[in-house]
């Protein structure tokens, strides 16, 4: 009976030790909500950047009136580098839940891979006035009708992510938001190849 006894207690002490590490988590979670984004510190880092990039960091945080058509001429433009295009709506509660992740890898690998938006099925003064509080060191083009997203791949609902290789291949359609940073600059290597 002790022994059983002993064998519970244990067992319960052991139980009550791994809920308590479960919950106490990984210890990576930051303390408090992430700093803003600082636009002008991102642009600055991403000087050097081959022209046909650095071009788009030159129209960073806009969105710019297109057509499929502009949007063929800039990916030809973009040919021999890597092309991520985020679709993305000031509506769109996964879009806003990814863009913080956009925000840091765009800026991170932002010298050798070209990033641009698509502001897809939205209000064109919303969708300013979200880019004013959550910026981008790249600009969006103007896709109120979806003809764009549609042109390029893009199936479903927001966000979507495309991906084309440095030849300006469409090498995938990505569905739905990235959670984490990492997973973003997995699927730039592997899908766009930087």
């Amino acid at each position: 009976m002790r022994r059983t006894l002993w064998i519970v207690g244990t067992l319960a002490l052991v139980a009550v030790l791994v809920v308590g590490v479960l919950q106490a988590g990984s210890g990576d979670e930051p303390d408090g909500p992430a700093p803003a984004f600082d636009l002008d510190a991102a642009l600055k880092r991403l000087d050097g950047a081959p022209p046909p990039v650095a071009q788009l960091h030159g129209e960073a945080n806009t969105v710019v009136a297109s057509s499929t058509s502009d949007f063929e001429r800039r990916l030809k433009a973009l040919k021999g580098y890597p092309v991520v295009v985020n679709a993305w709506a000031s509506w769109c509660g996964p879009c806003k839940l990814e863009f913080p992740i956009f925000q840091q890898v765009s800026t991170r690998m932002g010298k050798r891979v070209a990033f641009l938006g698509l502001n897809t099925s939205d209000n064109l003064e919303e969708a300013k006035g979200y880019l004013a509080k959550k910026p981008v060191p790249y600009p969006s083009l103007e896709d109120g009708d979806g003809r764009i997203l549609q042109k390029a791949g893009g199936v479903g609902g927001l966000p979507t992510t495309i991906f084309y290789d440095a030849r300006g291949e469409r090498t995938m359609v990505h569905q739905g938001g990235y959670k984490t940073e990492q997973d973003l600059v997995e699927a730039i290597r592997r899908y766009a190849g930087a």
